[in-house]
């Protein structure tokens, strides 16, 4: 006995509407995955800052929140400085300004004298590092001043300048120059012998060697000393601010201490560390550009 034969099924077409319905989910797949690993890969980095930052806040209220406390807790820091924070450009004349004039000073007297070391420092730091002359002759004042605590310049350049603001400044330039000079040497230094001999069979002078094989393989160099001057700069203006006066975030953290405002002062404390950080930021972006990633960062 024969067994009929089974009828092969045959597959129908699905219908244009959900045909195209099906091809949008398929397209939307991985882009959805990409999506949510994005998201996930974002919060693995945010959250471990946001826990640690909200467990040091719980425990500084916890510590700080009792009476007779040497310091207030966060919540009397928020309350005690809410005009600060809410109104930071009002000027009633004077020294008595919000925290955008103050931090303004700050930032225009560093960067002049950031400015000025910049340019001085890579100059210098280049004559050294070519010139075997000069590296003998000037690297062993520059490894004595850079020992130099930046304030103790601070008399000098006031008995020089008999004003606050340029002294403040020159504080800014001597505290910001060594870095630049000493890293801009190293990296002058360490341009391979091979570099220079190609330099010498296409005969570039010495703009056209400066500039063309100088810069290039020293500006991981010199851009290191860059940021390590910014840093220092900050630090050294805050400091110097605190003894020539005027508007200026140092004279404001010193004249709410002399008022007895703490919670100014940690308002202040937090301006300059995220103001710090941000200056950081830029320098490290630039040479990231300019060295296209060989730098740190």
């Amino acid at each position: 006995m024969t067994m009929p034969a089974l009828k092969a099924e045959t597959t129908l077409p699905l219908p244009a509407s959900v045909a195209t319905v099906h091809n949008l989910t398929v397209r939307r797949a991985p882009a959805m995955e990409r999506f949510l690993a994005e998201g996930t890969a974002m919060a693995g980095r945010l959250l471990p800052p946001v826990i640690v930052i909200s467990g040091l806040l719980l425990l500084w209220e916890l510590l700080c929140g009792h009476a007779g406390s040497s310091l207030p807790p966060p919540s009397q820091v928020i309350s005690d400085t809410w005009e600060l924070i809410v109104d930071p450009f009002y000027d009633r004349g004077g020294l008595d300004k919000g925290l955008f004039w103050h931090m303004s000073a700050s930032l225009q007297r560093v960067g002049l004298g950031y400015a000025m070391a910049a340019l001085a420092g890579v100059a210098l730091g280049t004559l050294v590092g070519q010139s075997t002359w000069a590296m003998r002759g000037l690297d062993p004042i520059f490894q004595v001043l850079r020992t130099v605590p930046p304030l103790a310049w601070l008399p000098l350049s006031l008995a020089a300048f008999r004003q606050g603001h340029p002294a403040a400044i020159f504080v800014i330039f001597i505290t910001a120059i060594w870095p630049i000079i000493i890293n801009t040497a190293v990296g002058i230094r360490n341009i391979p012998q091979d570099y220079r001999n190609v330099a010498a069979v296409l005969r570039l002078n010495h703009l056209e060697f400066f500039w063309k094989i100088m810069v290039p393989s020293a500006a991981p160099y010199i851009f290191t000393g860059l940021r390590i001057g910014i840093g220092l700069s900050w630090l050294a203006i805050v400091a110097a601010e605190m003894l020539i006066g005027g508007v200026g975030i140092g004279f404001f953290i010193w004249d709410a201490w002399n008022s007895s405002h703490m919670s100014e002062i940690i308002l202040a404390l937090f301006y300059v560390g995220i103001t710090g950080f941000i200056l950081d930021r830029i320098v490290a972006g630039v040479a990231h550009l300019v060295t296209r990633g060989t730098s740190a960062s």
